[in-house]
């Protein structure tokens, strides 16, 4: 399995009339809303296509070129869809009296209403995907090949042998940290008695496979022909129980999706032991950026594994 990351260009214009020809030009910009993080827009060219941006600004580059390769990574498995990316970029003004910012460009998806079998069909293409090879992705077992963010937040992605090590070095310590000022003392030895015992509640996948890294709902899209799409990805290798569980954080998928999964993707016993601490990178990460309500949830966890 092979994959390219997709060409950066120093224009919008350069990106338009490269990609789409040389005469092709953007006619209209109109605002899209959703997310919290980055600008959106569909694009209109002058030959009729239409196209979306996400817009940040120009030292947020990294934001884009890491997603293109997460989305990247996800199409090359053929598993599941994603939006197409057409390309990364930079560029020195947008509209008036805005300064320079960094985009990325993606083929605009029409949205749809979902077929009769929608959550079975996403469950087996995500099952599918999950059990792709991912050698491509990382040069040890887990990790990827280049660090992305969740969220806004930096994360940290370097090759790791061992799924419990991964999980602990680059998941749950760094957030842990930057977590500190929020936490009681003892909060702090709850969480270093967890992180000193890690490998007694997690295991190691039968095999990696590669992840969203941010699934919930608001990261699913149902295109114009009644499929699940994957949008804003924090693509990594890992254990499938980490995208599993971050689909029960903020309220389940329906019964039928877990069913149509396990029938393609049987999970390792004990799964519904571990979710929670699967979580906990994430709770961790929202008390982090969205600050202390969620303290009480990173609380609750670390006293159930840790108390």
């Amino acid at each position: 399995m092979e994959f390219e990351q997709p060409p950066h260009f120093n224009s919008l214009a350069t990106a338009v009339s490269t990609l789409f020809g040389n005469t092709v030009t953007v006619i209209r910009r109109d605002r899209v809303s959703g997310g919290d993080i980055n600008m959106a827009y569909a694009l209109t060219l002058s030959d009729g296509k239409r196209i979306f941006m996400k817009a940040n600004g120009r030292g947020r580059v990294a934001f884009f070129t890491s997603e293109a390769a997460s989305l990247a990574a996800i199409a090359s498995t053929g598993a599941i869809g994603t939006p197409q990316v057409l390309c990364t970029g930079f560029n020195d003004g947008y509209g008036s009296g805005q300064g320079a910012y960094s985009f990325l460009l993606l083929e605009f998806i029409q949205s749809g209403g979902r077929k009769g079998d929608y959550w079975e069909t996403f469950a087996r293409e995500l099952a599918a995907m999950h059990q792709a090879d991912t050698k491509a992705f990382t040069s040890e077992n887990f990790g990827f090949f280049q660090n992305n963010f969740i969220g806004s937040t930096a994360q940290d992605n370097t090759p790791c042998g061992e799924w419990v090590t991964f999980f602990r070095d680059h998941r749950l310590s760094p957030q842990l940290r930057a977590a500190s000022p929020y936490l009681s003392q003892g909060d702090r030895r709850r969480a270093d008695r967890l992180l000193d015992h890690l490998d007694s509640f997690l295991v190691e996948p039968e095999a990696p496979s590669l992840l969203h890294g941010d699934l919930w709902s608001g990261n699913v899209f149902c295109g114009s022909d009644g499929k699940a799409l994957l949008i804003d990805p924090a693509s990594y290798v890992g254990h499938a129980e980490a995208d599993i569980a971050m689909t029960q954080l903020f309220g389940s998928f329906p019964p039928a999706f877990y069913s149509a999964y396990r029938e393609v993707f049987p999970m390792q016993a004990g799964y519904e032991d571990r979710r929670d601490l699967y979580n906990l990178y994430q709770l961790l990460n929202h008390l982090n950026l969205f600050g202390g309500s969620y303290l009480g949830a990173v609380r609750a966890v670390l006293a159930r594994y840790a108390g």
